[in-house]
């Protein structure tokens, strides 16, 4: 029986919301804090539970479904993407914000089926902001429709990015190139999806990033290009959500600027 995928994303969307509200009532609180690759990349316990309470509440429905989860992949469970119903996790993307009472972490999810994304939803409960998307209904913030900026001329965009958390020498020697170039244009909120979610509202024009993970992006990808945006590899490429690189704009002809001006980074190992 073919998948309900409206029934999937009110079911999801009511997990979302009822995890974030953990989110939300920790988030000034004082955290217990277990340091990852290094002492910037982060875990709490509310990462964890989190993540849980989503896989649970959705294998309950939906016993077939398959995870690519961002704690159980740092646990050591390898990611696999199929063509399985598959929903790819960050619970709690922004964690160093969250460990400092930061107000710009959230929950990035999106659905898979046959390797295309259909559903997304990217929550940060602090401030209230819900942005949402299925495959050919648009995106929206809170319920009202958005758009990206339309912005096509590269003096005038507004970049985001992050650091990240890994801090390869290589990576790190082009991550700091591309900010010289663009040091005038650049910000950043501390979040892979939230820094995508700007691009679909039209608070920023396009966004880009080298290292990061598919829990990161998934969700982001389909909300900016239901918004009318285009999301790509950063050398000009089909994106490839297991590729740790992501290039997100506003429009096509900015992206195509964007290629042009960034050094570029393969991130190894794949996801």
């Amino acid at each position: 029986m073919a998948l309900n995928l409206d029934e999937c994303y009110e079911h999801v969307l009511g997990l979302v919301e009822t995890a974030g509200g953990l989110i939300a009532s920790r988030n000034s609180q004082r955290k217990r804090v277990v340091e990852k690759s290094s002492n910037i990349d982060l875990l709490t316990e509310t990462d964890q539970q989190v993540e849980r309470m989503l896989m649970e509440g959705i294998t309950a429905k939906y016993p077939d479904h398959k995870f690519i989860g961002e704690e159980e992949t740092s646990e050591g469970k390898k990611a696999e993407l199929t063509d399985a119903p598959t929903w790819i996790i960050d619970p709690v993307d922004g964690t160093m914000n969250f460990v400092h009472s930061f107000p710009h972490s959230c929950i990035s999810i999106a659905l898979l089926v046959g390797k295309v994304t259909e559903i997304a939803i990217i929550y940060n409960p602090i401030v209230g902001q819900k942005f949402t998307a299925q495959r050919g209904k648009g995106a929206f913030l809170n319920g009202t429709p958005i758009r990206v900026s339309g912005e096509t001329a590269f003096e005038r965009a507004l970049a985001t990015t992050e650091f990240g958390t890994s801090r390869e020498e290589e990576k790190t020697r082009v991550v700091l190139e591309n900010i010289g170039k663009l040091v005038r244009q650049i910000h950043g909120l501390g979040s892979a999806a939230l820094n995508m979610a700007m691009v679909a509202l039209g608070g920023a024009d396009f966004n880009y990033e080298f290292g990061i993970h598919a829990w990161d992006i998934a969700a982001g990808d389909l909300l900016v290009r239901e918004a009318g945006g285009v999301c790509l590899d950063p050398a000009g490429g089909s994106l490839d959500l297991m590729s740790r690189r992501v290039l997100c704009a506003s429009t096509q002809e900015l992206a195509d600027k964007v290629v042009q001006t960034l050094t570029q980074y393969y991130p190894e190992p794949r996801d």
